[in-house]
């Protein structure tokens, strides 16, 4: 099999050289081109990528020259259409070890139409799932204890040949990647990207395959997300820029899908209707318009806060926000309406909102009804979440 890694990479030199020798290692038969992104790094990565470059043939690199971080969202993709020269690709992170026989059971499953994720080895710093194992063999390349994993993999027996969900490290078919756009830029720098473009791998078809016989050890997120706090008792934190980041992609998603991201046990992506949903508010507040903006197509208000918000909230999102608000009174033009009134509105009328899609699809007629205190007027249940498999060049005609 051919196959390129794709790897973007911001001041995490030593997890790409760890990385770097474990796939050399374990690579087996395979040919496996490495595509490295540097991300403006400050630490010595481009030295080593230009040295790596000069002497193997199947190790390319890029160069983010700017000095300002573009991330992830965008690097993945300037890496697959730019620099991999194969079919197959990875998402594959470099605070990753490629384990024996991984690409041999990457080969067995990677049929048309499908995505095959290896199965994380994980030391205990995320919460524990059924996609997922738990084993401890370091948390840094220069602590990683080899021989302990080699000898727990040889002992290990699956209980699964396969099961059905989506996670890095993903291997996938270029041609299925770049049919849908490839990852949406509304994510950049990073967060939230990766769920954007399995739901619309889902929607389009796609098969999501987790293999149990092929794994990786992942660090968790080193270098890229993860601060250490206290190493001896293996407490660690987000970043503040990472976690700044997640609150911007989160909301970001939720004006693209509607919904938080759901996915069941095994990672395999939950995708509720997408409703074409406007809010009438009275009694409205600058607190409860950055509360519920996101989670509308159109909302209807009196002027009072809006401008003072799309000046706040513009720079965070692609979505062009001043084409979302009409007065209170123009006519409505959405398939359902909620509204509400700002003085009575409490938390449990927000988990609703947050809900929502379910609570329609749930009623499953056009009619009115009252829910906490909300008001819901259902026109038409015609849904769109189709309507976003593939990437537009501007995210203002969603609103």
């Amino acid at each position: 099999m051919k196959i390129s890694l794709i790897q973007p990479g911001r001041n995490n030199l030593k997890y790409l050289k760890w990385s770097y020798s474990s796939i050399r290692k374990h690579q087996g038969e395979h040919e496996v081109e490495i595509c490295v992104a540097d991300d403006a790094s400050t630490d010595g990565t481009w030295e080593w990528c230009q040295e790596m470059m000069s002497k193997d043939s199947n190790f390319k690199a890029i160069l983010n020259d700017t000095g300002q971080r573009l991330g992830h969202t965008i690097l993945y993709d300037r890496l697959i259409n730019e620099v991999a020269t194969n079919d197959i690709c990875m998402i594959y992170h470099a605070d990753m070890y490629l384990c024996p026989g991984a690409l041999d059971a990457i080969e067995d499953e990677l049929k048309e139409k499908t995505i095959v994720s290896l199965t994380r080895i994980e030391p205990p710093l995320h919460p524990d799932g059924p996609e997922k194992i738990l084993k401890d063999f370091g948390v840094e390349p220069e602590e990683f204890n080899e021989q302990g994993l080699l000898k727990f993999l040889d002992s290990r027996v699956p209980n699964n040949d396969t099961t059905e969900g989506i996670f890095a490290p993903w291997a996938f078919w270029k041609n299925d990647f770049q049919e849908i756009g490839g990852h949406d830029p509304l994510y950049a720098p990073q967060s939230k990207e990766d769920s954007d473009i399995f739901n619309r791998f889902q929607l389009n078809g796609i098969k999501f395959i987790q293999t149990w016989h092929g794994c990786v050890y992942h660090m968790t997120c080193r270098g890229s997300r993860r601060n250490t706090v206290d190493k001896a008792k293996n407490i660690y934190e987000d970043s503040p820029e990472w976690l700044a980041q997640n609150i911007r992609s989160t909301r970001n998603f939720i004006r693209k899908w509607g919904h938080f991201v759901k996915h069941d046990d095994y990672m395999k992506p939950i995708i509720p209707p997408k409703y074409d949903i406007g809010l009438l508010i009275e009694n409205d507040n600058p607190q409860l318009l950055e509360i519920l903006e996101p989670w509308f197509n159109t909302i209807y208000i009196n002027f009072g806060v809006v401008n003072s918000y799309i000046n706040s909230e513009q720079s965070n999102t692609s979505f062009d926000l001043s084409k979302k608000f009409y007065p209170s009174n123009h006519p409505v033009f959405n398939n359902i309406l909620v509204s509400i009134n700002g003085s009575n509105f409490t938390q449990q009328d927000y988990e609703l909102i947050q809900n929502i899609s379910e609570i329609i699809t749930d009623s499953g007629e056009i009619g009115e009804f009252e829910l906490g205190n909300l008001k819901i007027n259902i026109n038409s249940l015609e849904t769109f979440e189709n309507d976003l498999i593939f990437i537009e060049n501007s995210h203002n005609e969603k609103n």
